[in-house]
């Protein structure tokens, strides 16, 4: 069943399609399923050099044991609105750490970035993030560091004094802008190459290449941002026209 959980004998319908270099969309056709579902699985359990249908399997099956004692956190835990289905979350949850994952980050700071984007209020403090995620603080520390280094949260001060976690309007802007940025260095050191290599050589002809592709796209990228900067500012609630309206005060 496609909405169903995986068995033992698609995950090694999986690993077969991994060892054939398909990519997930095919195998996911092949078995009826989602390619969410297929890249998940897959990311979770090794990745695709290192997938093993038993050893996911396996892997599964002591996860689910260990939901299921689970009936009820702390206070510090992540609490839904009401109506909302807590296991349709938690599935998101997951989809979108993989895909965070698949783009770059570590699992801790992908597990991080999700928490803090699926809750409604986009702060959360270190005690809450340890308990929802069940891992140490010293993860979550560790976690926070680098995603502020990437300027993708900010901390905070509550009325307690605490540390909490933030997720705004304006870090993707500002992550966006800095990656646009991150390869100024690059741009300068090929440059200089071009100086050491001889301008005419071939070496230094690639490297004023690389240089001038980097410079458009960095440049375009911050054009980019700076004109859909304002998206990132759109309120919640229908219009006249049945959509969202960016906030006034940006754009």
């Amino acid at each position: 069943m496609p909405g169903g959980r995986l068995t033992q004998q698609e995950r090694q319908q999986i690993a077969l399609g991994l060892a054939d270099s398909l990519p997930y969309a095919e195998i996911a056709r092949r078995l009826d399923r989602p390619t969410s579902t297929i890249t998940r699985e897959v990311m979770r359990n090794g990745g695709p050099t290192a997938y093993r249908a038993d050893l996911a399997h396996r892997a599964t099956e002591r996860r689910a044991q260990r939901r299921r004692p689970v009936s009820a956190r702390g206070p510090e835990s992540v609490r839904q609105p009401p109506g909302r289905n807590a296991e349709a979350v938690t599935e998101y949850e997951e989809t979108l750490t993989t895909v965070l994952m698949a783009s770059g980050l570590p699992k801790m700071m992908a597990r991080v970035l999700t928490c803090l984007f699926t809750t409604d209020a986009g702060s959360l403090s270190a005690s809450q993030l340890a308990q929802h995620l069940q891992v140490s603080p010293a993860s979550i520390s560790k976690a926070i560091s680098y995603l502020e280094s990437q300027s993708l949260v900010r901390r905070e001060r509550d009325e307690r004094r605490r540390d909490r976690y933030v997720v705004d309007d304006e870090l993707f802007y500002q992550a966006t802008i800095a990656s646009a940025r991150s390869n100024d260095q690059l741009v300068e050191t090929a440059r200089q190459g071009v100086a050491i290599l001889g301008p005419h050589t071939p070496a230094a002809t690639r490297l004023e290449n690389i240089a001038r592709f980097l410079d458009f796209i960095s440049e375009s990228i911050t054009r980019a941002a700076e004109q859909a900067r304002a998206v990132l500012h759109t309120k919640p609630g229908p219009t006249s026209t049945g959509t969202a309206q960016p906030s006034p005060d940006h754009g």
